[in-house]
């Protein structure tokens, strides 16, 4: 019987099964062989079997060196010429793969196994010969924009500015790092501000081995346009969220920017309300084709203890030797205040203070009171002093301000006794700061300025006005420097003050003004600079004025990065009572700054050119 038209089926049907026990044994020998590979990658240990010998330029080489496959297998005891050579077909391609990421897509490679020399350790050396050939130059770079808001009018600046920063041109080297680089340059220029959830859409690099040409093409989806909700504290329990949240000050319903988040999580994590804080923005409200969000950021927090005692030990060039006591609740009872209170134990300037603060309310003004008692040298007297404040203050993105009643008692002895003093005043302080950073500075500037007005209250009722200002500015200039990406820079400093009454009026002298020391006219000791009593000693003053010239200069260690700069520095200052006598004293010097993990660490060395001496002057930290 004629078998049907269809008879020849179990004839595929077998052929398709033998084809597939074949595929299958092959998957099993290339998963034996692949299983060998591994074995041999992961025998380290005795003498290698072969040596690595590569002639290729020094990029090359170093890379090859570090990632080439072929270095895995050099502990394999049993590794046989055969093995080898096996291994040596796979290498080339491992190669060509790797001299690509540096932008070589047309080289020469030679692989040769020779048995190594008799007084070797290894059996064999391998002996690798590159020539890379010329490095592909980029031909063409298109940065492009796509998706509901690939036209937004808010983010046309923003846009344009990744077009004209983009870090490859026409005629550069193309490397794959440079690449990658290049597309995480536009991608962050998008997310730190206004888009926070871009991403790239696509990305191609097409490369012509033939001409060494490298044609690229990155296309971004910025997604919706992000504005600032409401900030909401998770995890909180002991404190007032709300209260806190005011302390990050993050600007609800303003443009979204990265920037700015994490200046409200700096200043939440640095209240002392919290041990930790990570914020983030709450994007899960967006869809697909959404063009414009407002979305809550959230902060997940770990709340501080109630109460902290530190003991420190500290010295300083000034004041010398420390212990100092530190007591911090973060809620009085009855009134939920934060209580800083402060003990200096020193010989020359023992200290207690007590400084009460509330939360800001919904204007951003939060109410203060303090109180301190102090001990410390002024001039050639000794001043025992006891001061209390009460006032509110206001905390923006740069700017503080703040106003106060202020009372002052102050008792001065030493070569001669003069007479107790005591004041009142009302106050009114504001400070800008417009630094690039607030802990470690390179640019910007700094002033503030306070005004005063009130009355002595002993010996007699005598009115009395008090002014100072003072300014700071860090201006680069010069090349960047190729080691350390930085560039000299001036630092420039002025203070000034003066005190207005008459000339018999007996004003507390903590109202007064005195210079001198590691943050004014260096070459002096602290307080040093000031009025002259009748006999000719050193006590506060009416009218002050100090400056500074400052040299920074990076330092190269071996031509690598450092963290270290060289100074040179000119200091001048001068207190008075009398304007038309008037006698500067002037400090010159030089020093080094450390970039250390808690902040700049400064040592300078200064020359009093009145005093005559050297003074060694260390400070940690930067305020303004």
């Amino acid at each position: 019987m004629p078998l049907p038209s269809s008879a020849p089926a179990p004839t595929l049907g077998s052929a398709f099964l033998l084809t597939a026990a074949v595929l299958l044994s092959g998957c099993s020998l290339l998963s034996k062989e692949k299983s060998q590979d591994a074995r041999a990658a992961s025998s380290v240990t005795g003498d290698p079997s072969f040596a690595l010998q590569i002639e290729a330029p020094d990029d090359v080489r170093e890379l090859l060196e570090k990632h080439m496959e072929l270095q895995r297998f050099r502990y394999q005891s049993d590794l046989q010429r055969r093995e080898l050579s096996r291994l040596l077909g796979a290498a080339d391609k491992n190669i060509r793969n790797l001299i690509g990421t540096l932008g070589y897509f047309n080289p020469t490679i030679l692989l040769e196994v020779q048995d190594a020399p008799e007084d070797s350790k290894e059996r064999f050396t391998v002996i690798v010969r590159v020539d890379p050939g010329p490095h592909a130059e980029i031909s063409t770079a298109q940065v492009g924009f796509s998706g509901p808001t690939a036209n937004d009018p808010g983010g046309e600046a923003q846009r344009a500015l990744i077009k004209e920063t983009w870090p490859l041109k026409p005629g550069q080297r193309f490397t794959q790092s440079a690449w990658g680089s290049a597309k995480s340059h536009g991608l962050r220029g998008l997310q730190q501000r206004r888009y926070p959830t871009a991403a790239i859409a696509s990305s191609q690099a097409v490369i012509d081995a033939d001409t060494q040409e490298a044609q690229l093409d990155v296309n971004y989806a910025p997604g919706p346009a992000y504005t600032f909700g409401p900030l909401r504290i998770e995890g909180g329990q002991r404190y007032d969220t709300e209260g806190t949240a005011r302390i990050a000050r993050l600007p609800a319903g303003r443009e979204y920017s990265q920037q700015e988040m994490l200046d409200a999580q700096q200043r939440l994590a640095s209240s002392g309300y919290y041990d930790s804080v990570f914020l983030t923005l709450d994007t899960s409200a967006a869809t697909p084709d959404s063009t414009a969000v407002t979305a809550p950021v959230i902060a997940q927090v770990r709340e501080a203890q109630l109460q902290k005692w530190v003991l420190g030990v500290g010295v300083s060039t000034d004041t010398g030797p420390r212990l100092s006591v530190d007591h911090t609740h973060n809620r009085l009872p009855g009134i939920g205040w934060r209580a800083v209170t402060k003990a200096n134990i020193n010989t020359k300037n023992p200290l207690l203070s007590t400084n009460w603060t509330a939360l800001p309310d919904a204007t951003g003004w939060a109410w203060f009171t303090g109180a301190k008692a102090e001990r410390e040298p002024t001039g050639d007297f000794e001043t025992t002093s006891l001061q209390l404040r009460t006032g509110r203050n206001r905390s923006e993105d740069h700017i503080d301000r703040t106003y106060y009643l202020q009372y002052d008692y102050a008792r001065q002895k030493g070569g001669e006794d003069l007479p107790s003093s005591t004041s009142i005043t009302a106050n009114y302080g504001w400070t800008g700061r417009y630094f690039d950073n607030p802990t470690f500075p390179t640019s910007g500037y700094g002033f503030a300025w306070e005004a005063g007005a009130g009355t002595t209250l002993t010996p007699a009722r005598e009115p009395f006005g008090r002014i100072s200002a003072r300014f700071l500015t860090l201006h680069e200039f010069g090349q960047r420097d190729e080691a350390t990406h930085r560039r000299s820079r001036l630092s420039l400093r002025a203070a000034g003050g003066a005190v207005i009454a008459r000339d018999d009026v007996d004003i507390p002298v903590t109202q007064l003004f005195l210079t001198g020391g590691d943050t004014t006219v260096r070459g002096y000791s602290y307080q040093s600079i000031g009025a002259r009593t009748d006999n000719g000693l050193v006590t506060g003053g009416r009218y002050m004025a100090s400056g500074s010239v400052e040299w920074q200069r990076p330092i190269t260690m071996r031509g690598n990065t450092s963290d270290w700069e060289s100074t040179l520095f000119l200091d001048a200052g001068t207190v008075t009572d009398n304007l038309d006598a008037i006698a500067v004293r002037v400090g010159v010097g030089t020093g080094i700054r450390w970039r250390s993990p808690i902040g700049p660490v400064q040592a300078d060395l200064a020359y009093g050119v009145q005093s005559q001496r050297l003074r060694l002057h260390l400070r940690l930290g930067f305020t303004f």
